[in-house]
């Protein structure tokens, strides 16, 4: 059967159930129209790749190798991964909502799940997603259920032929260093923040600060969560060693562990920072709220002689002092003025009014 032939078989058995039927459209050389796709590439031998139809059949009889993106958000994306030849268990982990952190390694396939983060408005996030992948030497099949920043900028750069990709590890390889980058760009930021923030606290203006420290904080406590989970993968990796996969399916994991080991040593130390500078500003106002409160202890005992002195002459009983006296209120006025004066010396001489 001629590979014309083929392609109209796969579209009659399309156009006759009016879905896919996956297991006939796969015997006339294809994938049939993948659901809940997001893109596809077909990567040449030389490394090169070309965009593939979304609403088309997906061929499976060429050279290189396929590359399939799935939005794991359409059910019948995961019904349609059912009937793809790969291991059981990467057929149920690509499928599922299982967000830990894994990589498995066959003779045959690798497949698993790796942090990234989220992607909104063209622009990565502050929060993780996850990426679902298995591979074999002629197929790479990854999904999501939220858009992923550095999955979509390697798209990018295969697309615009910035990146040749010999082989499904270089994919992979290239997917985590560019979550890397997002990663390390993202910990940039947070330290510019930082630095920022120092200045303030500096200069005495820190109130405002203190949201901005935490969210700084926070992120990087996730940053270095997810780096520990995604560096601990490819040192596993190394120590069992690749020698046993496919040489399509051997990834660079001594390379990878230590970019993300160095990675990972910065986004330690920023979270470290970011504890020290929230534990300062904490000082800074646990500082100013005593001082605050020392300054309103030092006003009442002030004027407490005062108004004891008011509230015995405001008695209303027989026998007060000065009450027949002409000059009785400005002999109560004077005795309460004494007793302020006396009261803040006193203070000042036991070193109660350092603030």
């Amino acid at each position: 059967m001629t590979a014309q032939a083929e392609s109209e078989l796969a579209q009659g058995v399309i156009e006759a159930d009016g879905a896919v039927d996956l297991a006939t459209a796969a015997k006339a050389g294809d994938y049939g129209v993948v659901p809940g796709l997001v893109w596809a590439f077909h990567i040449h031998n030389d490394g090169s790749a070309e965009p593939m139809p979304v609403d088309q059949p997906l061929e499976n009889h060429h050279d290189g190798w396929l590359w399939v993106h799935l939005n794991l958000a359409d059910a019948r994306a995961r019904q349609w991964l059912k009937d793809i030849d790969l291991p059981a268990p990467a057929v149920r982990l690509l499928a599922s909502h299982d967000n830990h952190q894994q990589l498995h390694a066959t003779e045959a396939c690798i497949y698993g799940v790796i942090a990234d983060l989220s992607q909104s408005l063209g622009e990565a996030g502050d929060e993780f997603a996850h990426l679902h992948f298995a591979a074999t030497e002629r197929l790479m099949i990854s999904g999501r259920y939220r858009a992923l920043a550095a999955v979509n900028k390697v798209r990018e750069l295969i697309q615009q032929d910035e990146h040749r990709l010999p082989s499904v590890a270089a994919l992979m390889e290239l997917i985590v260093e560019n979550v890397a980058d997002a990663v390390g760009r993202l910990a940039d930021r947070i330290s510019a923040d930082l630095d920022k923030l120092e200045d303030d606290l500096t200069r005495g203006s820190y109130d405002d600060s203190r949201l901005n420290l935490s969210r700084s904080r926070r992120t990087s406590v996730t940053l270095h969560r997810h780096l520990a989970g995604l560096r601990t993968l490819f040192h596993r990796l190394e120590l069992e060693g690749t020698a046993d996969l496919k040489p399509q399916l051997r990834l660079a994991a001594s390379k990878l562990a230590q970019r993300l080991d160095a990675l990972d040593h910065d986004v330690v130390e920023i979270r470290d920072r970011a504890r020290l500078l929230q534990e300062e500003i904490g000082e800074a106002l646990a500082a100013a709220s005593n001082r605050a409160v020392n300054i309103l202890s030092v006003i009442t005992t002030v004027v407490l002689p005062p108004t004891l002195v008011s509230g015995i002459f405001g008695m209303n009983t027989k026998g007060l002092p000065l009450t027949e006296d002409p000059n009785g209120f400005l002999y109560a006025m004077g005795l309460m003025v004494a007793a302020t004066i006396g009261v803040y010396f006193l203070m000042r001489r036991i070193g109660a009014l350092k603030f």
